[in-house]
């Protein structure tokens, strides 16, 4: 069984990987886990030994399909976590992800099993991240970011990106949830800050956070050049 630290680089290395096979950088790694090269680099060699990462120093590292299977377990984890404490103890979604990130390495299967069978199955969690099922596979859905919708455009928000409690705060008070409906009223073309319509109320959000928001939209009004999620991108 694998360490605490070991299934964080796992995570970190797939999450980076953005869905598909490319080599991540040691620097990438050691940036997102706030850790030393000389550190990363000792980790990686140590997971290319159990099998789980292939390793190169100076080409950078992904995963092997062992390292996947068990980066997608420990996600799945602490996805049903997150949809466990906000429907079943009363937690808000900015409150779940510390909570989750320390009880994601303890559960055992049966006891993920269980949670999953509680709350019905779910796709997401509550921030719209998809679940990983026990095979491994992601629920997929089209969409688009928030920042290359365009002007009267009428959108739903699926999927909040930045999980920073206060950026999850300020999304819950100006009604930007997912499941939230919202039509693009103005977007000011010096600095792209947009002007929304949420239930009725005006509200505003920087390009910077438009950027973390994921969408869906009518299929003949999506931008040709817009990115659609698949089942490998952005776990």
């Amino acid at each position: 069984m694998p360490s605490t630290s070991a299934e964080n680089y796992l995570k970190a290395i797939y999450s980076r990987q953005e869905g598909g096979n490319r080599r991540v950088k040691t620097k990438e790694i050691a940036d997102e886990l706030e850790i030393s090269l000389p550190s990363v680099s000792g980790m990686l060699k140590s997971l290319a030994e159990n099998g789980l990462v292939e390793y190169e120093p100076y080409h950078g590292v992904r995963l092997t399909e062992d390292g996947r299977t068990m980066a997608l377990r420990v996600i799945r984890n602490h996805r049903l976590i997150e949809v466990f404490l906000v429907k079943a103890l009363g937690y808000s979604w900015d409150e779940v992800h510390s909570e989750a990130e320390r009880l994601e390495h303890a559960v055992s299967d049966k006891l993920v099993e269980r949670i999953d069978a509680f709350l019905k199955f779910p796709k997401f969690d509550p921030h719209g991240d998809p679940i990983p099922t026990a095979e491994g596979k992601l629920h997929k859905r089209d969409m688009i970011n928030l920042g290359d919708a365009d002007e009267g455009m009428t959108v739903r928000v699926e999927r909040v990106l930045d999980q920073t409690p206060e950026v999850l705060r300020y999304l819950d008070r100006i009604g930007l949830r997912p499941g939230s409906t919202l039509s693009v009223a103005e977007i000011l073309s010096f600095d792209g800050q947009m002007f929304l319509t949420v239930d009725g109320e005006e509200v505003t959000i920087s390009e910077r956070l438009a950027g973390k928001m994921l969408v869906t939209v009518p299929s003949d009004r999506m931008p040709a050049s817009s990115p659609k999620e698949s089942t490998e991108t952005q776990p």
